[in-house]
Formats: C-alpha cells, structure tokens, sequence
C-alpha cells in the first residue's frame, strides 16, 4: 500500500518535468519541408477545436479522443462560421484543393497562440492531425497513473484516489508543409494461421493511422481456415473456418496441440471494421488466396479438389503443401464457386483493389490429374502455368466486372500477366520492377525487407521464422525505387507494405513485438522524400517513438537498443 501510494505521488510529480521541457520534434514519417521556430503552443483543458463543417470531424474527433484517452485533457470543441478565433485554440480547416496538389497534402503550423492544420482534403486533414499528436510529449504521467491503478486493483491492492490533472502540454512551434512520396501506404495482417478479435484489428488499423498509412491488407483464407462469412456457401464457415489442433513449435514441429482453432469474421461485423478504418482514411484490400491454398476450400466442398474422393480438412500446418492436395481443379462448377464467393466479397467490400492470391500454387497436383490434363487439352491452355493463368482471366474478369482492379502476388509473372493485373512483388523487388516494365501497377513488399515474421537478431530467443534476420536499420534501407530505374517505370510502382503473417504470432503481444518498430521504419520509406533518408537522424527519433509505444501500451521488441548501443531517454 505505502509501495502504490508513494508510486501516485512521484508519478503526479513527475508530470511537471515530463511536460514541461521545451520539446523538439520528433516526427516519423519526415515531413518534407519542417521549420523550427521558438516558444511552444500551451495546449490545456482551455484549448478549443475549431471546425466548419462535417469534413473535419474525423480528425476532430480522432484528436480530441487521443489526448483524452493518453494524457487525461479534455479539449472544448466548436463549430463555427469563420475560423479567425484568437485565444487558445487548434484551427482544423479544409480549404479549395490545388489542381497539382498531391493526394494527402497538408500543412500545420504551430505558434505560441495557435495551431492551424490546412489540408485541400479530410485525408489531408487527418494527416495533419497525425503530425500535430507527435509533437505532443511522447510521456504521459496520466498514463503511468491510470496503468499503475489498473494493475493493483487487478492484483486486489488498495490505491489512493489520483488528483485531477492539469497538465499544460508542450507543443514546439513548427511550420510544417508535407505531402506523401506514394499513393500505396500498407500494412497486412494473416487472420487464418492465428484470428484476431474485432477490437483488436480496430486497434492494428489505428496503428496504421497512426503512421500515416492508408491501406489495410486482410489475409482472410487459407490452408488454415475461411475467416469471411458467406452466405451462400455455409459450408466454408461450419467446416472450413475450423481446424482440428496446431502444430507445436518451428515447422514441421515437435507435435500437435489438438484444440480445435477458428471462427470467422461475419458480414456486420467486416462492415463494421471497414467503417472504422473508412474514418481513418484507411481502405481495407480483402484477399481470397486461390487457387492454390485452398485447403479450407476444398475441406468444404470436396468436389472443388483434382481428388474428390480423398478426405480432406482444414490444415494444422504451414508451407506450400507439396504433400498434400491444396489446389482447386478446374470445372464450370468450380468457376461458378469462384464468381460467387468474389461477388459475395464485394458486396461487402468497397474497395478498388480485390486480392485473388494466385501464389504458391502446387501445380503437380494438376499434372497427376487425367481431368485436369484434359481440360488443359481441350482449352488450349499448354500447361499448369496457362492454366493458372487462365484462373487469373476468368476471376479477373468478375472484379472487372464490378469496376475494381485485381491484385496478385509477383507469382502472375510466370504464368503471363493478366491485362489490369497490379502485382504485388514479394519475392524481391525485381518482379515489382519488372511487372512496372510492362505497364503494370506494382505493390513492393520484398520477403527481404518486409517480412516482419522473422527474427530480428542472429539467434533469435522466440517463435519466429529463423531463416533470415531482419532488424529495423534494415528495413530503413529498404528503397522501392533504385535509382537505376527510369521515370517512366517508376510511376507504375504505387508504393508498397509490410507484411504480418500469423503463423507464430498467436496473440497481440506477440503480434507487436513482430511490428513494432519496424513497422515504424517502413511508414517513413514510403510516405517521406528519398533525399529525407537519414538512418542517424531516424534512430534519434525512435527513442521517442519507444516512449510512444509505452504510451500505447503496446510491446515492442529491444533489438535496437541492443544492436545501436543507444540509451531510453
């Protein structure tokens, strides 16, 4: 008790010297253009938000809800006719969009008696915002109060009533213009090896937000399981959203452990996490990974298979499955599964781009099968890679369809790229160029340097993928465009993502030690200018991003203290 209360009291008092140093930015992704200036903004529970119009009640709302939720401050908010309040005030304006301004362009400046964000778009706008909550103390004592709190009534421990809070929070005075380098800005997230809840991908799509990212990548089948409810086809949610156990350690695993693991996402509850991440200007890319791992597919519907008549369940397993049969066959009946499952995916997802895998497909399963190898015959199709291609054409023709775009792993290239295809380039950043060569939108996610499901120092003391190392300076150096490629290929090559697979990932803790912080490396590789690249400067910057992380509550892993030699502040 004396222990927690002594705690409160040094918590309460150390607020003063957490807020109120005179604070230097530490903004992650770079701006393009920052100028300091001297003094601070004094933001207080006097601070008002102003605003016009609905527009910019998304940053509005998203703004005054973090410094509440963190630092325990209130903010005021007003509507108002004209935005030319003096006092102590955050002006949110929208203003006339230049024809040449470039899609989420902002400014924000911060004097000692006002902040204004200025954006010719509400994605602008809320970029701005974004950039206006890192210039805030990356420390909250309200935090460490509420936290220290929570744990000893957790632990049935007494804990003294916490004063109000009247913190003053520092914001350093800027001048800002910023714009991002990529129309792509990405993160994806493998729901089948491991599902996550409903509130948690809200949460992984507000560490998007947070990094200024706009798309959100969801693996929702696999070998594993269907994690998309589908109406006309119940089957895949009673039989292939469940698999019977999971293997136990690195593959292929030291045993089985045999609960039964799954579930799937409903039709309002996807609706409701498209929504959020709508108000977070995030887009949410649906995939439906075929035709080669589907396991859970054809676990379903057996009649999908090259071999029917062998039972078939959802794999407890993980790899490409040269061993055992996870490829669709080719049949009208297949193709009219196929149109279905993709409208049905539609209908709920408005998203431009619809992801139809098209990767890692074991084509021996076509090879050794007679109906297979006649269908190859009889439609011209010359081999496994004509007919997996020919599985891109006739999917691809229902997203087109529907007026969306279609996106494939980098595998597309070698059976023949499909007319719109956008390439999504995994295996190294070669096949994005090349798909850009040709004409061809390309999404750059290199396994080298994007892959956050793997170690991230040599002997690695946890559940990873061990075959390669990737630590945080590594990801920094990653670059999309090398400078060997022209401007005319390079404006085929839209951005790029990092990539979350679950297999060893069961949980958030585990999940953000894989992210964090190199996903905080990726967002400045694709949102800031190539010339703003700058490791030194960068790992400055990360020890406040740490506190930030704190501040989230959210683990991370320590590898750069370790590697860098740097000390938390």
């Amino acid at each position: 008790m004396k222990h927690l209360i002594s705690l409160l009291f040094t918590l309460v008092i150390a607020s003063a010297s957490i807020y109120s140093v005179n604070m230097s930015y530490s903004i992650i992704p770079e701006p393009v253009k920052i100028r300091s200036m001297e003094g601070n903004f004094s933001l207080t529970t006097e601070t008002t938000l102003l605003y016009k119009g609905l527009e910019e009640m998304n940053s509005v709302n998203f703004f005054r809800k973090y410094v509440l939720d963190f630092y325990g401050i209130e903010l005021k908010i007003q509507k108002v006719k004209a935005l030319t309040k003096k006092g102590n005030y955050i002006k949110f304006v929208l203003k006339k969009r230049a024809s040449k301004e470039v899609e989420g362009a902002y400014t924000a400046g911060v004097a000692k008696n006002g902040v204004t964000l200025s954006a010719g778009t509400p994605e602008g706008l809320f970029y701005a915002t974004q950039t206006l909550i890192q210039l805030l103390p990356p420390k909250s004592a309200f935090t460490e109060v509420k936290r220290a709190k929570a744990q000893a009534e957790k632990n049935g421990e007494l804990f003294m009533t916490s004063p109000p809070f009247t913190a003053v929070l520092p914001v350093p005075c800027v001048a800002i213009t910023d714009y991002p380098r990529f129309e792509y800005r990405g993160m994806h997230l493998d729901v089948v090896r491991h599902i996550y809840s409903v509130d948690y991908v809200k949460n992984y799509i507000d560490f998007l937000a947070l990094h200024k990212m706009n798309y959100f990548h969801w693996h929702l089948t696999d070998d594993q399981g269907w994690r998309i409810e589908s109406k006309k086809y119940p089957l895949l949610n009673s039989i292939g959203s469940w698999r019977d156990g999971t293997i136990i350690g690195i593959f292929p695993g030291t045993g089985v452990d045999s609960t039964r693991y799954g579930g799937f996402y409903t039709v309002e509850q996807i609706k409701d996490i498209i929504d959020y991440a709508a108000k977070r200007y995030i887009t949410v890319v649906p995939e439906i990974d075929v035709p080669g791992h589907s396991m859970a597919i054809i676990a379903s519907y057996p009649q999908f298979s090259t071999t029917p008549n062998i039972p078939k369940k959802p794999a407890i397993t993980w790899g490409i499955f040269n061993r055992q049969n996870n490829v669709l066959a080719p049949s009208e009946e297949v193709f009219r599964f196929l149109e279905d499952v993709f409208n049905e995916l539609m209908d709920i997802f408005p998203s431009k781009y619809i992801h139809i895998g098209a990767d890692e497909c074991s084509k021996r399963w076509w090879n050794r099968s007679p109906a297979v190898q006649d269908y190859i015959a009889k439609n011209n199709l010359v081999d496994g890679n004509g007919l997996q291609k020919y599985f891109a054409q006739r999917i691809a023709a229902v997203i087109k369809a529907r007026g969306r775009e279609f996106v494939g792993w980098d595998e597309m290239l070698e059976d023949g790229l499909v007319e719109g295809a956008v390439v999504m380039s995994w295996r190294d950043g070669k096949h994005g160029i090349e798909a850009a060569k040709q004409g061809h939108k390309a999404i750059m996610t290199p396994i080298e340097y994007s892959y956050f499901n793997v170690s991230q120092k040599k002997d690695e003391d946890t559940l990873c993928h061990k075959q390669w190392v990737l630590p945080v300076k590594k990801v920094y150096y990653c670059e999309p465009v090398p400078d060997s490629v022209s401007a005319d290929i390079a404006k085929y090559i839209i951005g790029g993502q990092g990539c979350m697979w679950t297999e060893y990932f069961p949980n958030r803790y585990r999940l953000e030690w894989g992210i964090f912080p190199r996903m905080t490396a990726l967002s400045e590789i694709y949102w800031s200018p190539k010339s703003k690249k700058n490791w030194n400067a960068f790992s400055v910057k990360l020890l406040d991003q740490f506190d930030r992380y704190d501040l989230w509550n959210v683990n991370y892993s320590n590898e750069f203290f370790e590697s860098s030699g740097l000390k938390r502040k």
